[in-house]
């Protein structure tokens, strides 16, 4: 296993379009491992590709519900339903929190490390963080969505 550095804001891959996965082999599965220890590592429960330098359409999701790590190549949101606001951070933005409006719950279409092709329907966090780890994938970062943002106390001020 190894672990990545995570990007920071104002790196330029954050603001790209990642590129679509078409190989679908062992270095897929290994990558997809790394970024979920590296997910863990940051204590996260999201990690979307460009965030560890990588220009490709993958992200991983532990949701906190029990099912454990999710993994989704190139995924698709489409069906929006409702709306929710609630609070979000980022690891590629770890000085600020703010207050998100995402849709209460949304249906993904992806890939598998097989390229095997599902539809998943969520809601709660597993929907917050799918809307935020795809948009890291389109360049756009919770930040840009924010209703209000707040400055996360330093480590020294708590």
């Amino acid at each position: 296993m190894a672990i990545y550095d995570i990007v920071k804001v104002g790196a330029p891959i954050l603001r790209e379009k990642a590129a679509p996965v078409k190989r679908f082999d062992k270095k897929l599965g290994k990558l997809m491992k790394d970024m979920a220890e590296t997910m863990y590592a940051a204590n996260g429960c999201g990690l979307a590709a460009p965030q560890i330098g990588l220009s490709q359409r993958i992200v991983v999701i532990d949701a906190g519900d029990g099912a454990g790590i999710r993994e989704f190549v190139n995924p698709v949101l489409t069906d929006p339903v409702g709306e929710a606001i609630d609070s979000e951070g980022c690891l590629s933005v770890p000085d600020y929190e703010g207050e998100v409006k995402r849709a209460a719950q949304i249906t993904v279409h992806f890939q598998d490390r097989k390229g095997d092709h599902y539809k998943l329907t969520a809601d709660g966090l597993l929907a917050r963080a799918l809307q935020h780890e795809c948009d890291h994938l389109e360049g756009i970062l919770f930040i840009d969505k924010a209703i209000s943002l707040t400055a996360k106390p330093k480590d020294d001020e708590r």
